[in-house]
């Protein structure tokens, strides 16, 4: 895995949609950053700038619970933003980090086993948002904070922080209707629907968003919620779609996210899709970037990781330290219709702004993106 990069452009390139004023006290602490593993390692305490440690032996420990390995993000970018974050705001506290690699009942175990080993704060983003409802309350009962981040789990969480979800599936299909006009195919062919899981908040709130833009403008021929996000899923439901409606006639492909534009790309090639039609996604991947400027994915969606994970990150360390999590914003998860939350802006990326984006963010690096074939496309989309 190459090294992550830490940079300050996110805060340039996101716009948030509410501000937390977090007044968080020094909370005197060292931090041990989890791996997938378990293990931990600890830093040294750091000094304030009045030159005395920050805070003496308060210390405790955040657990950090992210749902799968499959995307980069989540090992590359969340896991050690959030740790950096915890570290600079409470430099004696421990994250401790487990993956669940999509498996919800593994992920149940996870906030067990945190719970025995005395977190006091969960940042918890959640494989199954409704099954993790009664891990939440197990967690509320002994009195640990949670920190819902990225999908809005069920039950009585205290604090959430997340994208505008609607706002994704607005902006994926504007372009793509965008893109249907510019071929010339609106009307005249079918779209195929791929959307997220069924059991991700998110994903219905990004359909909503998408569906907002696309009905009654596209004819939306086959749709599929394709179960944990599966790239697998979503190439064989677009070959089944490809081979019912004809490769030759489909107008375009909304897929949710990269991994699942991955998965259609390859049916696309399979199938014989002629040319290059309209593919959507999210996330921002390194291959995604690298299909856009090859012209064969149209557009993704762009979430910058590192202020959500800061946001998240002083959200557990209030509730750590008995501070209370103050938004502009409240979120219902259907148990409490007042949970404060932090709502970012997404921002979505096509071949002319990958430079001013991702590039300009220190997402990706320009020598990532332009690799092998893709080289002459970054040439002429002016990234080299």
């Amino acid at each position: 895995m190459k090294p992550v990069r830490r940079t300050a452009g996110s805060a340039v390139l996101v716009l948030i949609l509410s501000v937390l004023a977090l007044g968080l006290p020094a909370c005197g602490a060292a931090e041990e950053t989890g791996r997938g593993d378990g293990t931990v390692s600890t830093a040294s305490p750091t000094a304030s700038p009045g030159g005395s440690p920050r805070g003496g032996a308060d210390g405790f420990r955040i657990g950090l619970l992210l749902p799968e390995s499959t995307a980069v993000r989540y090992d590359r970018f969340d896991h050690p933003y959030i740790a950096e974050e915890v570290t600079a705001l409470c430099p004696t506290c421990a994250v401790v980090y487990r993956n669940a690699n999509r498996d919800p009942g593994r992920q149940e175990q996870q906030v067990d086993e945190m719970l025995a080993n005395d977190v006091r704060v969960l940042i918890l983003d959640p494989v199954d948002a409704r099954a993790i409802g009664p891990a939440v309350a197990r967690a509320k009962a002994r009195g640990v904070g949670v920190v819902s981040y990225d999908r809005l789990a069920a039950g009585p969480i205290d604090a959430y922080v997340s994208f505008d979800n609607v706002e994704v599936g607005r902006a994926q299909g504007e372009a793509l209707l965008k893109a249907v006009e510019k071929a010339g195919t609106r009307g005249r062919g079918p779209v195929v629907m791929l959307n997220g899981s069924p059991t991700d908040p998110n994903a219905e709130q990004v359909k909503r968003g998408a569906h907002s833009v696309l009905d009654g403008r596209v004819d939306i021929s086959r749709e599929y919620d394709i179960p944990d996000w599966s790239p697998d899923q979503a190439n064989a439901r677009a070959a089944e779609a490809f081979a019912e409606l004809g490769a030759d006639k489909i107008a375009g492909v909304y897929a949710a996210n990269d991994g699942m534009a991955a998965g259609a790309a390859q049916a696309m090639r399979s199938a014989g899709v002629p040319g290059r039609i309209p593919l959507t996604g999210q996330d921002g991947e390194l291959a995604a970037i690298q299909r856009i400027l090859l012209g064969t994915q149209t557009m993704t969606v762009y979430k910058p990781i590192r202020p959500q994970a800061r946001s998240a990150a002083r959200m557990a360390v209030a509730l750590g330290t008995g501070t209370a999590v103050r938004t502009t914003r409240t979120v219902d998860n259907g148990t409490s219709a007042t949970i404060p939350a932090e709502i970012l802006r997404p921002i979505a990326v096509t071949a002319a702004t990958i430079g001013t984006t991702v590039v300009a963010d220190g997402f990706w690096r320009v020598e990532e993106i332009c690799a092998g074939d893709v080289r002459a496309a970054c040439r002429a989309a002016g990234l080299i």
